[in-house]
């Protein structure tokens, strides 16, 4: 048996699933009062804090609404170690939600640094639940310039056409089995996931289709009582806009590594490094992370 969250009553447990995976509806899991505890009184009305195209609404919060028996955590959140997991974190984390955090290493060239900022942002977050998968197939598959040595990482270029070399073939996909069978063994509900469609590197596995089809894949492949559903807050925001809903979040940024290439300091010329630079001074913000190279990136 359930709690509605508007009528109070219990129902029985359905397979439909109610947790959004667009953007849009992000607000709903972003707690007005203490964002950064993620404390929500019992029976307190909390305003929810609404970011860019978003209208301000009001919803009342029990955290008996979020006791369910037998469940060692609601939701697992896939922790890269990067700016938009981290935002995507504390969004799950300003529900009050119990939480899990997942970390993959798949012989990515700045593994060590990325474990390390996952560690570092869960002990702020103070998820004690946290698992390191270590799958070494993606790494021997080669086929990306982040996981094949033979493949040179070019320098970055927003404006870029195409699927960059940078993809790792169908690596969502394989990181989102491993978060739903440790969903599955959890009894979690969400998956939160930091996918970012609009303003990303073109990969096709960040698209909301993908996430879409995914959700049902989950729900033929898994038990008949699980209910299980990927969120992606982020979806259709760009970076500027994932650094204003950090900043009203109160993010660790400090704590986040994004460069492709380098684990003592960022490169500040892949593509994932110019991605951040170019939100942060979008967002007319200092980026505390120090870079070998001071790139400044035109806005218009």
């Amino acid at each position: 048996m359930r709690t509605d969250c508007a009528t109070r009553k219990r129902v029985p447990p359905t397979r439909k699933r109610v947790a959004p995976t667009s953007s849009t509806y992000c607000s709903e899991y972003v707690c007005g009062g203490r964002p950064e505890t993620g404390a929500l009184a019992r029976g307190a009305t909390h305003s929810v804090r609404r970011f860019p195209r978003f209208v301000t609404r009001t919803y009342e919060y029990s955290r008996l609404t979020h006791a369910r028996i037998g469940r060692m955590s609601d939701a697992i959140c896939m922790v890269s170690g990067g700016l938009d997991s981290c935002v995507t974190a504390a969004v799950a984390h300003s529900r009050g939600l119990p939480l899990a955090f997942l970390h993959v290493n798949y012989g990515q060239l700045t593994a060590a640094r990325e474990l390390r900022a996952f560690n570092e942002i869960a002990d702020h977050y103070q998820v004690s639940e946290r698992f390191v998968a270590n799958p070494t197939h993606l790494r021997k598959m080669g086929g990306s310039a982040l996981t094949d040595p033979s493949i040179a990482l070019p320098e970055g270029e927003l404006d870029r056409e195409g699927i960059p070399v940078s993809y790792v073939p169908f690596r969502n996909a394989n990181l989102l089995s491993i978060a739903t069978s440790w969903a599955e063994v959890l009894k979690a509900r969400w998956i939160y996931m930091g996918a970012v469609q609009e303003d990303s590197s073109g990969y096709p596995d960040c698209r909301e289709s993908f996430f879409k089809a995914f959700n049902t894949v989950i729900e033929e492949g898994t038990k008949p009582d699980t209910s299980i559903e990927i969120v992606t807050p982020l979806i259709h925001l760009s970076k500027k806009e994932i650094v204003d809903m950090g900043v009203a979040l109160k993010v660790p940024f400090h704590l986040t590594w994004s460069c492709y290439k380098e684990e003592e300091i960022a490169c500040g010329h892949c593509d994932s490094c110019l991605l951040r630079l170019r939100g942060f001074q979008q967002a007319e913000l200092h980026d505390p992370l120090l870079y070998r190279v001071s790139t400044r990136i035109s806005v218009e």
